[in-house]
């Protein structure tokens, strides 16, 4: 029996992270905010990114880690609340100290065929407006939920 040397990996194709963050500056416009949004692909690599003109600055690198902790974990990032509920106060320290954890929302997994392929992330709105915009960028590409 010969062991794999290498996997194949299914991830967000650049059009689909394209129309992602265009869709959701679409949304963040139609609600009178100013975000950045961010796409990555299970690595976490960038992929896409927009910012609108006057979205917060330091939310531009919020934007990616929401991306990013979302691939990660393959869980929305508004949920981490009640998901460190069931861990110990050590790895709840942990996982919050780390670089480029978010635990707030406005990051969601990207999954197609039950297959993570990649995340999105929204910052600069409130934390609703920023999971709805991304909610918005999961819509435009045929994805419901993250």
């Amino acid at each position: 029996m010969m062991n794999a040397v290498s996997v194949t990996q299914t991830l967000i194709d650049c059009n689909a992270a394209a129309t992602a963050v265009q869709a959701a500056v679409a949304e963040a416009a139609r609600l009178g905010v100013k975000i950045n949004v961010a796409v990555v692909d299970p690595s976490g690599t960038l992929m896409a990114f927009l910012r609108m003109p006057g979205a917060p600055l330091h939310s531009i690198d919020i934007a990616i880690d929401k991306a990013y902790t979302a691939v990660s974990f393959g869980l929305p990032t508004h949920l981490w609340a009640d998901a460190f509920k069931e861990h110990s106060p050590a790895v709840q320290d942990g996982l919050s100290g780390r670089p480029r954890f978010v635990a707030f929302g406005g990051g969601l997994p990207m999954v197609y065929q039950g297959e993570r392929i990649g995340g999105i992330g929204v910052s600069g709105a409130s934390e609703a407006q920023d999971q709805q915009c991304a909610q918005a960028g999961l819509q435009a590409i045929g994805m419901d939920k993250g």
